[in-house]
């Protein structure tokens, strides 16, 4: 009997031991997996904001909120294996920052139903990772940077009335720019111009498709949320300029990097707003399909003034000819990154 409780005690003692050595995961702790998809003014300053709300949501409201962040450089790869990391780190929450990258998760926590918040998804609903934008329906919400294609159309022809060819530069793997540029073909169709479209798969395509659109003498070109073209923006857009090729295009990052002019969202809010919805699901225990998918209005036109000096073009007078079709217009002078 002795021997028997002897036994009891040695294994109540391991098990003790094995407990504490384990370590627990503290009350009011969560870890955030945010995954960026490529390296660019527009998605970098997302995850900044992301980043810096939730790290003083954990301040304000005494928690901690442990971030790790990735980027996969738009390798499929490289992604599959960080959200792999994220599910064995057993994250709280992920955050997709782009198209791809929603997807990519919505798929990988089917199962194991990990809360994940996208940012910057252009259209939710057609690359099925909502059922709608009010009740999406899973374990999946987030943030759209959806582009009023329109609202850029009559911004190219408040500039020049008389515009006959107009090109149309993107990349047909991203599925953020095929509703735009369905939405920019029908415009232009019904206006009655000559569309001529450019397409590549990475920087070098695209610096490609910029020769043969100066070349071409396009009176202008659109570019919706395209993630290959913006990372590629810096390398092109002297060549654009250069044929008096205006460059108008879906995110205020375009025209940081030297695109005449960039229409949409307020990137920087956009990444506030995302990580409010984060700190909700977390604190409050709520629920992505509680979210109705957040949207923003394109209202805001950002003028590169460098590119109005080179051209001829008075930054003043565009700034009255385009006031009435926008709710804000800025100006902004070429750099890498915003400030």
């Amino acid at each position: 009997m002795k021997k028997l409780i002897s036994l009891i005690l040695v294994a109540i003692f391991a098990i003790a031991t094995i407990t504490a050595c384990t370590p627990a995961k503290q009350e009011n702790s969560f870890t955030v997996g945010i995954c960026n998809y490529v390296d660019d003014a527009s998605l970098n300053q997302i995850v900044a904001n992301i980043k810096d709300q939730l790290n003083k949501t954990a301040t304000e409201k005494n928690v901690k909120i442990e971030i790790i962040e990735k980027n996969c450089n738009a390798d499929s790869n490289v992604l599959n294996q960080i959200i792999t990391d994220f599910i064995s780190r057993k994250v709280d929450l992920m955050v997709g920052v782009a198209t791809p990258v929603a997807i990519a998760m919505q798929s990988a926590t089917e199962d194991n139903k990990i809360p994940v918040v996208f940012a910057a998804v252009s259209d939710p609903v057609g690359s099925g990772l909502v059922n709608s934008l009010e009740k999406p329906g899973a374990n999946i919400t987030g943030t759209s940077d959806f582009l009023d294609t329109n609202a850029v159309m009559n911004l190219i022809f408040a500039q020049n009335p008389n515009a006959t060819k107009i090109g149309l530069l993107y990349d047909l793997g991203q599925d953020s720019s095929k509703t735009a540029i369905k939405s920019a073909k029908e415009y232009l169709t019904a206006k009655g111009v000559e569309i001529i479209e450019y397409t590549g798969t990475n920087t070098s395509e695209i610096v490609l498709a910029a020769d043969k659109i100066a070349s071409d003498k396009c009176d202008a070109v659109f570019t919706p949320s395209d993630n290959t073209v913006m990372t590629a923006e810096l390398s092109i857009y002297e060549k654009l300029a250069d044929a008096g090729v205006l460059h108008y295009a879906g995110a205020d990052s375009f025209a940081l990097n030297g695109a005449f002019l960039g229409y949409g969202v307020d990137y920087a809010n956009l990444g506030v707003e995302t990580a409010k919805m984060v700190t909700d699901i977390l604190l409050n225990g709520k629920k992505p399909a509680e979210f109705a998918v957040k949207t923003f209005d394109n209202g805001t036109a950002t003028i590169n003034t460098d590119i109005c000096t080179k051209l001829g073009l008075d930054y003043e007078q565009l700034k009255t000819t385009f006031g009435p079709l926008c709710t804000k217009v800025q100006p902004i002078t070429t750099a890498e990154s915003f400030s």
